[in-house]
């Protein structure tokens, strides 16, 4: 495999870091100017009740990177060590912050990352791929399961149903969702049963006249199916269970700490809090969509939309913000701290080889 890493660090510049906070607090700032209500400030009592959601919203933050944390470690047959694993975790959400959940997030430099700290090229392969493999299975099971208990009137009130912009969202969710269950079912035959039949099929699509500029980057994906299968081969049924159970606390994780912020502001939510949760899943495969890095501005007015009815009017804007500062902005300011210091310990631009 060969790849350049300044091809892959140029994506990290101050310019990149700051363009997804730019687009997150404008469009914040708008919605708190257009639905500003000094009443709703006025009503904001802070209480012991306020610091301990509060408090376990950040508890929230922290299991859900430890669980991350633990995965790694799994994942990578406990090569790396709780240090090198968090440095892993911080550096990987840095790069999914400013990647595009359209295009993968940060696939590629979260395999660099591995392979620079000592996890060899190919197990660094099946880690990633597998990372994503159990990420798809959540979704795959949650979405129809939140779908299912909360129904679809309760999952999508905070937009009209009836109007075709309401349909066009709810159809936008099946539509995202489906492609991911089909592409994770694609990844799945690969990893465990044919990943050479798999490497074939897409060799031969991707040498037709107009798919050709693409074949490079195919090749490259086919021997990492293939080389990913390998490394999964005669994994036992603890490494699959922990590894299951790592991703579903870290994933239920991600999805409390908005329920927490709410709670804090919002003493009425209880037998909502299922329901917030559902549409947090609904909201988080809709952003996948999003051309934006990590989702900066679609996810501030899908909070807005979705979760709006759950708030004191006119606080929604400002509780988006506070969501966005413990869930996305401090992945930026960590990542950015990280990254010019672990850049210098690990890249040697001399050499060029994965």
């Amino acid at each position: 495999m060969q790849t350049d890493p300044r091809e892959i660090l140029r994506h990290f510049s101050l310019k990149r870091i700051l363009w997804p906070v730019l687009i997150g607090v404008i469009v914040a700032a708008w919605l708190f100017f257009r639905e500003f209500d000094i009443n709703a400030f006025n009503e904001v009592k802070w209480t012991a009740s306020t610091t301990l959601w509060l408090s376990l919203a950040l508890i929230s933050v922290c299991i859900r990177d430890f669980a991350y944390m633990i995965r790694i470690k799994i994942l990578t047959d406990q090569k790396l060590d709780w240090y090198r694993s968090f440095i892993v975790i911080m550096l990987w959400e840095f790069s999914s912050a400013l990647a595009p959940g359209l295009i993968g997030g940060g696939f590629f430099f979260a395999i660099l990352i591995l392979s620079r700290e000592g996890i060899n090229m190919g197990k660094s392969i099946t880690a990633i791929l597998n990372s994503s493999f159990l990420d798809g299975i959540f979704l795959a099971v949650m979405a129809p399961f939140v779908y299912l208990i909360a129904g679809k009137t309760a999952l999508f009130s905070g937009i009209q149903l009836n109007t075709v912009l309401g349909e066009s969202i709810f159809y936008t969710f099946w539509i995202i969702y489906f492609v991911i269950l089909t592409y994770k079912l694609f990844v799945a035959y690969a990893l465990f049963l044919n990943p050479h039949f798999i490497k074939g099929i897409l060799i031969s699509l991707f040498s037709t006249r107009f798919l050709k500029r693409w074949k490079e980057g195919v090749v490259e994906t086919g021997e990492q199916l293939v080389i990913a299968s390998e490394g999964l081969k005669n994994k036992t049924l603890k490494y699959w269970l922990t590894s299951l159970a790592a991703t579903f606390i870290s994933w239920t994780a991600r999805y409390s700490i908005v329920n927490c912020i709410i709670h804090a502001f919002h003493s009425q939510l209880s037998i909502a809090d299922f329901v917030v949760y559902g549409k947090q899943v609904v909201m988080g495969i809709i952003i996948l969509l999003s051309p934006t890095p990590g989702g900066s501005g679609i996810a501030e007015v899908m909070f807005n939309g979705f979760l709006g009815e759950f708030i004191n009017k006119g606080l929604a804007p400002t509780l988006a913000l506070l969501w966005r500062m413990l869930s996305y902005y401090p992945y930026l300011l960590i990542g950015a701290f990280i990254l010019p210091r672990w850049i210098r310990g690990h890249i040697n631009f001399g050499k060029l080889k994965l």
